[in-house]
């Protein structure tokens, strides 16, 4: 998280890794930010893709996208609108495990191998630093508790 913008793991994640990033104030659309709002959230968006790549200290993928708030002229219906970005990234206990959802999955109930709490853990104690740059193996133990990254 950053002066700007909270980074979190939600409690209905159904992806292994899955980050939510929000502004701190109320914010229907991008255009709506502030100059300073936009460059925070660049690093803020930096942070957690250099979170996701340290984890199995290789390039993470992932799916990512913006939720706002739909233009048109009854601009006060949509003010219960919160803008914020999702992450989706694919892998489960390594670089080279993924997770797919299938059948059950996809129709019925997410199947977690580990709770949201657990994964936001991991990912809150890993360095900003990108692996790369370190130059070794993950420094940090991957243990702690949920809550913002």
């Amino acid at each position: 998280s950053t002066e700007h913008w909270v980074c979190l793991v939600p409690y209905w994640a159904a992806w292994p890794y899955e980050i939510m990033i929000l502004p701190r104030r109320h914010v229907k659309r991008l255009p709506d930010l502030t100059g300073a709002e936009r460059d925070d959230l660049a690093v803020a968006m930096k942070q957690v893709l250099t979170k996701y790549d340290n984890l199995f200290e290789a390039s993470m993928p992932y799916s990512m996208g913006w939720h706002g708030a739909p233009f048109g002229r009854d601009d006060e219906a949509n003010e219960h609108w919160q803008l914020h970005a999702v992450y989706f990234p694919p892998l489960l206990r390594s670089a080279t495990v993924r997770k797919f959802m299938v059948g059950f999955e996809m129709l019925a109930e997410t199947q977690r191998d580990l709770t949201p709490e657990m994964a936001a853990g991991k990912l809150k104690v890993l360095s900003t630093v990108h692996y790369t740059g370190r130059g070794g193996a993950n420094e940090s133990m991957i243990a702690g508790a949920a809550g913002e990254l």
